[in-house]
């Protein structure tokens, strides 16, 4: 079986709902039963194995502590065959008046333009501060 290469094009393109805030456009790319794995020592850390667990426990949760919530503007995209490497930032403010200028490394894995496999790395200790100053206990 031959696998299809993903581009660069491509890429941007669906990464973009992302920064344009068509998060469900992006996640309508995602499998199901993706395999998620956000790296770090905070409380968004573990491996998902679901697409909505990992939307509610990550993507919403830190919509409750943001003013403009999750918003991602990609700086470099790299890909070879079936997976990318697409580096973002992140330019929010806390509901505490805190900057969450966060930066984002994803390898993501695509099975016929479906995302299926995602290594999150990001800045654990922002994301532990911003969880911690901001969300209601």
């Amino acid at each position: 079986m031959i696998k299809l290469s993903i581009n660069i094009a491509q890429v941007k393109n669906l990464f973009n709902n992302l920064e344009t805030g068509k998060n469900e456009l992006f996640f309508e790319h995602v499998a199901e039963n993706v395999n998620w794995t956000v790296m770090g020592t905070h409380p968004l850390a573990r491996t998902y194995h679901n697409r909505d667990d990992f939307i509610s426990s990550t993507f919403e949760r830190l919509n409750r502590v943001l003013r403009e919530g999750v918003v991602l503007k990609v700086s470099n995209i790299l890909v070879q065959e079936d997976t990318a490497v697409v580096e973002m930032e992140s330019f929010s403010t806390a509901l505490n008046g805190m900057p969450f200028n966060n930066t984002y490394c994803w390898v993501v894995k695509f099975d016929d333009n479906l995302i299926v496999e995602v290594r999150a790395y990001v800045d654990s200790a922002l994301v532990q501060k911003v969880i911690n100053e901001n969300e209601k206990k």
